[in-house]
C-alpha cells in the first residue's frame, strides 16, 4: 500500500475552505477532508492541534474574503452612491460562492464561531450605514437599513439553498431592487 502523502497547511485550509463555501461549516470533517486530499488524519494533525483550529482558520479566511476584501474594493469609489451600488454588485456576483454562509448564521452557536459571525455582521451593517448616512440619512435610519440589506442578503442566500435558484430568479434584477430600496427616500413620520 502506498504512503499517504502529507499536505501543506495551507491545502488543508483550501479544502476545508472549500467544503464549507459549498455545505457549511458542518462539513469541514477532519476525515471528509483527508479523504478529499487522498492523504491520512495524521497530516492533518502534523499542521493543526485540532478540528477547532481549523474552523478558526476558516472563520478568518472568510471574514476576509467575504466582507474585508468586498469592502476594500466598494471603498475605492470615492462617491457615496457608486460606493454602495459596488458593495450590491460585488455581493450579488459572489452569491453562487457564499452556499456555506447561508448555513453559518444558524450553526454559529453549534459550531463555536458567534463572536466572528457577530463581528463580520456589525462590520457589514456598520459599512452599508455609514454609507447611507453620507448619503443624509440619520443615524437610526442608516443603521436600520444596514440591518435590512444584510438580512435581504442573507434571505436570499437561504431561499436558494433551500428552494433553489429558481424561485428567487435574476439575481441581478434582484440585486437593483434591493439597492433601490436601501437608498430610498425614507417615509415620512
Amino acid at each position: 500500500m502506498a504512503r499517504a502523502e502529507r499536505k501543506t497547511a495551507q491545502a488543508w485550509l483550501d479544502a476545508a475552505y472549500t467544503r464549507f463555501t459549498e455545505s457549511g461549516l458542518d462539513a469541514v470533517r477532519v476525515e471528509a477532508i483527508a479523504r478529499d486530499l487522498g492523504t491520512t488524519k495524521g497530516s492533518f494533525y502534523w499542521h493543526h492541534a485540532d478540528r477547532g483550529e481549523l474552523v478558526r482558520a476558516v472563520m478568518a479566511r472568510w471574514e476576509a474574503e467575504e466582507t474585508e476584501q468586498i469592502i476594500r474594493a466598494a471603498s475605492a469609489t470615492a462617491e457615496p452612491r457608486a460606493r454602495l451600488r459596488a458593495l450590491f454588485d460585488a455581493v450579488a456576483a459572489r452569491a453562487g460562492r457564499r452556499g456555506g454562509e447561508a448555513r453559518l448564521y444558524i450553526d454559529a452557536e453549534r459550531e463555536g464561531v458567534r463572536d466572528v459571525v457577530a463581528r463580520v455582521s456589525r462590520r457589514r451593517i456598520d459599512f452599508v450605514a455609514g454609507i447611507l448616512v453620507e448619503l443624509g440619512f440619520d443615524e437610526r435610519e442608516a443603521e436600520r437599513r444596514g440591518v435590512l440589506a444584510l438580512a435581504v442578503v442573507l434571505g436570499l442566500q437561504q431561499l436558494e439553498r433551500g428552494a433553489g435558484p429558481g424561485l428567487t430568479g435574476d439575481s441581478a434584477a434582484l440585486t437593483r431592487t434591493a439597492f433601490a430600496m436601501t437608498i430610498a427616500a425614507p417615509p415620512r413620520e
